[in-house]
Formats: structure tokens, C-alpha cells, sequence
């Protein structure tokens, strides 16, 4: 069989081999990006599930519209308006998790040679569905407020074949970062000068531990440029699929025939249940349940790697989202630590892969939201001896 060039580029996902190797129970992982099944409101979604095939099983088990369903898309509206982003039901699309959203805008604006402007590093499955389309990845680095600013203005005004730029303002993925109310007003006004699409990925936004949320990028952009990722996949549960796009009209209508070429539509059934609970359950104190837990389970986290990590790693303490990054001695490479660790029963991920261009290997992502605080503190300790052995 003869596959296609850009099928033969793409290497499997770094994150999903690792985390075929902590199947095995006695392994502690801070790999997976993912949310505690323990969360998961398993007898409200049996009941609801009833409620939905008795009174409209006929409805939700054949085809719907592209666009996903109305009742849904009108409560996910209300919600992005309450925290600052006007918006309507018109504007917003469902999918199938944001994911579907990365691949989507790839097959929208990229053609093979186009140009991506990025976050350095960035999340691993938006460089893996971009790199589909076969661009090149330019990375903007970042500080404790955001990007680079500066940098990614003289890049703007240095390359002609832009097409779009990727970020994740929120808790970002994997650094766990925020970008600054400052940093992005300062950031939608590069925007709004060389108008330039933006996709604001915002799976994390509402896994906060402060009381006050930052704005979205949304919420600050007036003329259209913004396209929204949003999904139910942290904040209650990854295996229904169901995200959603929010754009500007004629942008949606572009991608509205992307999934109409792709996956007709969304899941109707995992739609519709997703809509009930919204109707019969109160979603923000459910938020408030697991945010209370993983913001404990950060600390825990953060406590056990000033006790066991050596002196000069640094680390940053996120105030949301699931992750940790960890930033190592030049000297160790992140990978022999894994391999070393993982004798030891603990993975992570190193950071090579969040890195689409630059070759860093000091570097690693630890998740703490599906694991325990006895956990936490038996990984940490191993994790730390190995770095402490590696440094011998």
C-alpha cells in the first residue's frame, strides 16, 4: 500500500505509548492529562440516560444536525456569557471534544509550508493535528505572564506566511501557566494590527483555584478573530466526546462543512445527556467539588517536591488546570529519567514532545489530578531520588 506523505510523517504520540505502560496497576503515574474517574457522577448519568431513551430515544438515536443541539449550544452560550463572552447560540458548534476543534482548524487554514505561531512549549496533540497539514511551527517563548510579546510582534512583522496562531491562555498545557490580564490586552492588540486568527484553547478555565478568573481572549476581542475551543472533557467526562467551537459566523459555516465532510455530527445521545444533567443537576457545584480536590492534591504535590526534588530544579505552582512542569539540570535528559523512574513504578512525561521545533530535553510534565495525596507523596519521593541519582 502506498500512504499518503503526510500520513508517513506522522510519528505515534509520545504521551499515549507512556501511558500504555502505566496500565499496570503498581505504577504510580503523573502521566495522563486526565480527570479522577472517581468525579464522574456515574448513577445521575444511568438515571438521566433513562429519562432520555424513554422519552426521546427515537430523537437521540438517529442523525442530527451538524451544528449539535440546540438546548445544549443555547446553555453552553449562557454559560461563556456569564463569564464574559458574548456570544450566541448562532456562534457555537459542538463537537467531538476540542480535539476534533485542533484538527479542524489545521484543515481550515493550513496548507503544507504554511506557518503556525505557537507557545514555547505547547501542547502535544494541537502540534500533533496541525502537523497533519505539514506547516512549519514557529515557537514564541513564554514567561511567568504569557508570551513573548516582543518576539512575537518582530515575528509578525518578519514572515509573510502566518496563518494562524495556537495558544492556551488558561492553566496551559503543560506548563501550567497564566497568561496576565495585561499580557492579554497587549496580545489582542497585536491581533487586531495584523488581524490574525487566533485559536484559544480553554480546556482548563474553569479547573481554578482562585476566586477571581482572568477574562478569556474572547471576551476581549471585538472584530471576530478569536476562534474558541471549549469542552465538557476535564470538568466532567472525557469519554462522551463533547466539546464545542465558538466563532465568528462566517468561520463557523467553514467549519461546519469540515465536520460535515468528517463526522456528520456529534455523538446525539452523549449531547443529550450532557443537556439533562445541565437541566436536573447544579454543574458549578460539581466544578466546585473537584476543584476543591485537585487544588489539594496540587498542594500536596507542590509540598512533596520542595521536600524530595534536588535544590535546583525549578517548578512552577500553577493557581489551576491538572499539570506541574519541572525544569531539570542541563545535565540529565528527561527521557533517562523516565526509563529510570519507571523501574521504580512512577511516570511522567518529558518534555520533548511540547516542543515542536526546539530539541529540550531537560524538562518534564507531572500531572496531579488522578492521583492520591498518599500517592503524590510515595512518586514524588521515588521521582526524587532518582533526579538525585542522576545528578550523582
Amino acid at each position: 500500500m502506498r500512504f499518503s506523505k503526510a500520513i508517513e510523517e506522522l510519528k505515534p504520540s509520545d504521551i499515549r505509548e507512556i501511558l500504555k505502560l502505566t496500565e499496570n496497576p503498581e505504577v504510580i503515574s503523573f502521566a495522563g492529562g486526565v480527570p479522577d474517574p472517581n468525579f464522574f457522577p456515574v448513577e445521575e448519568m444511568k438515571e438521566i440516560t433513562q429519562i432520555i431513551l424513554k422519552d426521546q430515544g427515537e430523537k437521540v438515536l438517529q442523525y442530527n444536525t451538524t451544528d449539535g443541539l440546540i438546548s445544549l449550544r443555547d446553555k453552553i452560550a449562557a454559560r461563556m456569557s456569564t463569564a464574559g463572552m458574548l456570544t450566541t447560540v448562532d456562534n457555537i458548534m459542538i463537537i467531538s471534544g476540542s480535539q476534533q476543534g485542533l484538527d479542524f482548524s489545521g484543515k481550515l487554514f493550513l496548507d503544507p509550508g504554511d506557518m503556525v505561531v505557537c507557545e514555547s512549549p505547547s501542547y502535544a496533540g494541537a502540534i500533533s493535528a496541525f502537523r497533519a497539514n505539514q506547516p512549519e511551527f514557529i515557537e514564541i517563548s513564554t514567561d511567568e505572564e504569557g508570551m513573548d510579546l516582543s518576539q512575537l510582534k518582530a515575528v509578525l512583522e518578519s514572515q509573510q506566511n502566518i496563518k494562524m496562531i495556537y495558544v492556551i491562555p488558561n492553566f496551559q498545557n503543560p506548563t501550567g501557566k497564566s497568561w496576565s490580564l495585561q499580557r492579554r490586552r497587549e496580545f489582542m492588540e497585536l491581533i487586531r494590527r495584523h488581524k490574525m486568527p487566533v485559536i484559544e484553547d480553554d480546556p482548563y478555565g474553569e479547573i481554578c483555584f482562585d476566586s477571581e478568573k482572568i477574562p478569556t481572549l474572547k471576551s476581549l476581542d471585538t472584530d471576530g478573530f478569536v476562534i474558541y475551543l471549549g469542552t465538557f472533557s476535564k470538568t466532567f467526562c472525557p469519554g462522551l466526546r463533547v466539546g464545542w467551537l465558538d466563532a465568528a459566523k462566517p468561520v463557523l459555516q467553514k467549519y461546519n462543512i469540515i465536520k460535515q465532510s468528517s463526522d456528520i455530527h456529534t455523538n446525539s445521545l452523549a449531547q443529550a445527556e450532557i443537556d439533562k444533567y445541565l437541566d436536573l443537576y447544579d454543574f458549578d457545584e460539581h466544578i466546585s467539588i473537584i476543584n476543591q480536590a485537585y487544588r489539594s492534591r496540587r498542594d500536596k504535590m507542590l509540598e512533596a517536591i520542595k521536600k524530595h526534588f534536588p535544590g535546583n530544579c525549578r517548578h512552577t505552582c500553577p493557581n489551576g488546570g491538572l499539570f506541574i512542569w519541572v525544569d531539570i539540570s542541563e545535565k540529565i535528559n528527561s527521557r533517562s529519567v523516565l526509563v529510570k523512574a519507571l523501574q521504580q513504578n512512577v511516570a511522567f512525561i518529558p518534555g520533548e514532545s511540547f516542543y515542536p521545533v526546539s530539541n529540550i530535553c531537560n524538562t518534564f510534565r507531572l500531572n496531579f489530578s488522578n492521583v492520591n495525596e498518599l500517592e503524590i507523596e510515595i512518586g514524588i519521593e521515588r521521582l526524587g531520588r532518582v533526579l538525585k541519582d542522576e545528578l550523582d
